[in-house]
């Protein structure tokens, strides 16, 4: 499938690997991994031919398909699932051909276009494309809507999935799960284990290596080897790897130590002239057996808190959501009731579908968001270190970190800044260079550096380990773990989240409540509900057209029972409802949500109608919900 013959590449003056042999095969699923800049992304730029390597070459099959996930998206006026259609060239070209033959009511062109969809199977493009969508967490009502409308990170999903809507054998991921929610890295994880082709996935989420990945590719100083497994594999293969190096090495400097001896003593005494250079031969042709060289690893501490007060923050009785306009009327409830309260010590994991209110609930356990109903008690010495997920956007192009440092603390002495960020690896002259040219993964660590300055009693962190590589997860999840204050964290890397969290809250359809179960317990129930989502919104997308289809065939009615058919009409009429009604509150709350933060003319009126449309929403949906209930159980007994 791939091969790499004495592959060597540079970036300028620096050489990131040489003399890379080796094969790729047809059906692996290889996990590349290595530290920030070790030449990860250069590697997939050279497998698809963007830049020349300096010496090798690697061989591909004449007919290879490739596909790979664009790193930019223009503002586009085309509809998401129709961007995401456009990764099949050839279906898109044909369906576009359709609807235009259909408007100029050219019946042969229908007919020539109906033959090249048969021809490339692509009657069932639009549904295998809205699948995707929906696997990455884009509501139904949402895939019409323009791309330029979507943030960046939205934006990301979006390449995602028209990168796996393109027809390929082999398939470049770069960072897939950045930005994406729990639910959506176990849908892409199941997805691509299915991916009949080969897949190569730049990746710092371990849990997901693990669960996909066959074999992994280490770039590690200049080199490239390939060890089976997943990441925990790699990781045990290359410990014992690197034991029996230092092993073989001591062994070797014994013998250098013992050959050199006899040749000092007696090089000089004819008697034993002709052993000491038979000895020095020996010498000669040693190995010449490296020693293991100890790699420097990123250590961070979050300070001892000033004071630990024991009950931190309490949510009574709340309703959490937004509100748009002075006037008090225009609200979404996104959460309703909640009661919560963390303690000193806590190391709570909030757990929930995308778009359930995750992030709903954080920003009004920080004060972010003011409630609804309800009180919210923040003890007086509660700090809280909040990090969102659009932190690092935040810091300030042009400033150096110690310019972020002097922003929060302005009397504090430059030396005690760089002491500081001397432990959060910026070094150095690193402290006094703008953050322009920072990567991702270090503005997330300056960004994590600025909380932990302010000493903080409790953590609110919301995805923070988009772009930090696998060594600073690592160092994160250690800092946590020592860290004397409380936790509060949403993340979809389920590694991170299972060493720092022994406490879990679950947030889904409204509620917030405690969830006893493990991450594994935790996924399947995911699964499942996910696939009685795919279900309702296969229906629901199917709209009017939906009551037509004929159902599945029933098995002989029992005389006994002869309302069964209706009731299961009825039921699935009730589901079909129930997946449209989640869909379009997940647009008005997305929508609501803009509007409290962007304000402006009309702001309070658009949300006031925006509100009241959502009110209605979830009236409906509780009298459907307890329809349902009632029809399942009719059903069961029957």
């Amino acid at each position: 499938m791939l091969a790499f013959k004495n592959l060597a590449l540079r970036r300028g003056p620096r050489l990131l690997f040489s003399e890379v042999d080796l094969a790729l095969h047809a059906g692996w699923r290889v996990g590349v991994v290595g530290r920030n800049g070790c030449g990860k992304s250069s590697l997939f730029a050279a497998i698809r031919g963007e830049i020349e390597p300096d010496r090798g070459d690697i061989d591909r099959p004449a007919r290879l398909r490739m596909a790979s996930v664009a790193q930019e998206t223009p503002a586009l006026p085309d509809a998401a699932l129709d961007f995401v259609l456009s990764g099949d060239a050839e279906v898109h070209a044909a369906l576009r051909l359709e609807a235009e033959a259909m408007a100029a009511e050219d019946y042969e062109r229908v007919a020539e276009a109906h033959a090249r969809l048969a021809e490339l199977k692509g009657y069932d493009a639009s549904a295998r494309a809205a699948r995707l969508l929906h696997g990455l967490g884009f509501p139904p009502h949402t895939h019409g809507m323009p791309v330029a409308e979507f943030s960046g990170g939205w934006r990301v999903r979006l390449n995602v999935a028209r990168a796996l809507m393109t027809p390929s054998d082999l398939l470049l991921l770069d960072e897939p799960t950045n930005h994406l929610d729990l639910d959506a890295v176990l849908w892409l994880e199941e997805w691509l284990r299915s991916y009949p082709g080969t897949l190569l996935v730049i990746s710092h989420d371990r849990e997901f290596l693990d669960g996909l990945c066959t074999h992994t590719l280490h770039l590690h100083e200049g080199r490239a080897r390939l060890y089976p497994g997943g990441y925990t594999a790699f990781e045990r293969q290359r410990a014992e790897q690197l034991r029996l190096q230092q092993i073989a090495f001591e062994k070797e400097q014994a013998e250098r130590a013992h050959l050199q001896a006899f040749i000092d003593r007696f090089k000089a005494k004819a008697s034993k002239a002709r052993q000491a250079q038979s000895r020095m031969k020996r010498l000669e042709k040693l190995a010449g057996t490296e020693a293991v060289r100890a790699e420097r690893e990123v250590r961070i501490d979050f300070p001892v808190p000033a004071k630990q007060p024991t009950t931190l923050i309490q949510l009574r009785g709340a309703d959490c959501g937004y509100r748009a306009g002075d006037d008090g009327g225009a609200v979404a409830k996104i959460l309703g009731q909640v009661g919560l309260s963390i303690e000193a010590g806590d190391r709570l994991g909030l757990l929930g579908p995308n778009g359930a209110g995750k992030s709903t609930l954080v920003k009004t356990l920080v004060g972010e968001l003011p409630l609804l109903s309800g009180e919210r008690v923040a003890h007086p010495d509660a700090v809280i270190g909040y990090f969102a997920q659009h932190t690092v956007e935040s810091l300030h192009e042009g400033q150096t970190p110690i310019d972020h440092l002097r922003m929060i603390a302005p009397e504090a002495p430059t030396q005690a800044f760089r002491d500081f960020l001397g432990k959060w690896n910026f070094p150095g002259d690193r402290a006094f260079e703008p953050i322009d040219g920072f990567s991702g993964g270090e503005r997330a660590r300056l960004a994590l550096a600025l909380i932990a300055w302010r000493r903080p009693n409790v953590l609110l962190l919301d995805e923070p380990t988009n772009h930090l590589d696998l060594e600073m997860r690592e160092a994160l999840a250690e800092a946590l773990a020592d860290f004397e204050g409380a936790i509060v964290m949403v993340s979809h890397d389920r590694h991170l989240i299972g060493l720092v969290c022994d406490r879990y809250v679950r947030v889904a359809d409204g509620r917030v409540e405690p969830y006893d179960e493990d991450l594994d317990a935790y996924a399947a129930w995911l699964r499942q509900r996910g696939n009685a989502a795919n279900v309702r919104a296969k229906a629901a997308g199917a709209g009017p057209a939906a009551k037509a289809e004929p159902a599945a065939r029933p098995a002989p009615a029992r005389p006994a029972r002869p309302v069964d058919a209706a009731t299961k009409k009825r039921y699935a009429a009730v589901e079909v409802r129930l997946a449209a009604l989640a869909a379009e509150a997940e647009v008005l709350d997305a929508e609501l949500a803009a509007i409290a933060v962007r304000g402006g003319a009309g702001a309070a009126q658009t949300a006031q109608s925006l509100g009241q449309r959502r009110q209605a929403l979830v009236a409906e949906r509780e009298a459907l919900e307890q329809e349902w209930l009632e029809l399942a159980e009719k059903l069961e007994a029957g």
